[in-house]
């Protein structure tokens, strides 16, 4: 690819990065959600793994432009060096989230145990949270903490789900406030229910997640089997792709890149669990449930 080239496409991303940071000069900033991190918080919680990530991703992409001359595939290797976890990899919410329910059930478990042992619930709790399992015990922690500066039970439990933010706690946390509101029998029968069908959830997400493990990593041979022939091609065989080196073959290879993009991006959206409604959430329907809840 010439020079000529090079510039051209050099002159026209920084005509578009200053298009872009003149549109903001104008248009202004959308304001950040206070109860959100700021950028700055975020990037250097995270910045270790992603400076070495966009270290590497550079760093292949310019090799890849050595050896190549094609900017679209250097660009398009980079980014996928840099961003592979987000691409290809991913997995770690559904783990996390495997660890989160699992902990679950043995706190419903040794909730259920302190009660047995004719304990008032206020008391269960922070007995419970000194056993609990490490994934859960900050947020039970912050539980004790509300109880112990004498917030009503109810709200502190609600606060609880909040905090844990997961479905699969609302139900528990929905059975705790009804009894705390009550003060009815039975308490520990419906704690054993609840513990048993979060085991068997528990099972299920395994069973799920490990077929989606093997989705993913099906994704990664097929990929490293793509750009191993590309590459093995455009290093022994410039005839073969030698339409790729001007203008045209580039756009046809952007098209083509776009593709490949789309079609990982569709393989990540089928291996990542679908959202589920929390039953003591923010949404309507969910606002109705904890008004329910907490007559």
């Amino acid at each position: 690819m010439s020079t000529n080239l090079l510039l051209a496409l050099l002159a026209g991303l920084v005509v578009g990065l200053g298009l872009a940071l003149a549109v903001v000069a104008v248009v202004g900033l959308p304001e950040r959600d206070p109860g959100k991190p700021s950028l700055v918080r975020t990037v250097r919680r995270r910045g270790a793994g992603l400076s070495a990530r966009a270290l590497a991703g550079v760093g292949v992409g310019a090799l890849v432009l050595v050896v190549t001359q094609w900017p679209v595939m250097a660009v398009a290797i980079g980014l996928l060096v840099a961003y592979w976890d987000r691409l290809v990899g991913g997995g770690g919410e559904e783990r996390t989230a495997i660890l989160r329910l699992e902990a679950l059930a043995v706190w419903t478990e040794s909730l259920r145990d302190t009660i047995a042992g004719a304990v008032g619930l206020e008391q269960a709790i922070p007995s419970s949270a000194e056993a609990a399992p490490p994934v859960l015990r900050p947020t039970l922690n912050l539980l004790v903490d509300r109880l112990r500066i004498r917030e009503p039970l109810p709200d502190a439990l609600l606060a609880f789900a909040e905090d844990l933010d997961d479905p699969s706690a609302d139900t528990v946390v929905a059975a705790l406030v009804l009894n705390a509101r009550l003060r009815g029998p039975g308490l520990r029968d419906v704690l054993t229910a609840l513990a048993t069908s979060t085991r068997e959830e528990l099972d299920m997400r395994r069973r799920v997640e490990s077929g989606r493990r093997s989705l993913r990593r099906s994704v990664r041979i097929v990929l490293g089997i793509v750009l191993g022939f590309i590459g093995v091609v455009a290093v022994f065989n410039d005839d073969y792709v030698a339409p790729y080196d001007d203008v045209l073959g580039q756009l046809v290879l952007l098209v083509v890149v776009l593709l490949l993009l789309a079609g990982l991006l569709w393989l990540r959206k089928l291996a990542r669990p679908e959202p589920v409604d929390r039953l003591l959430g923010t949404s309507r329907m969910s606002a109705e449930s904890r008004e329910l809840v907490s007559r």
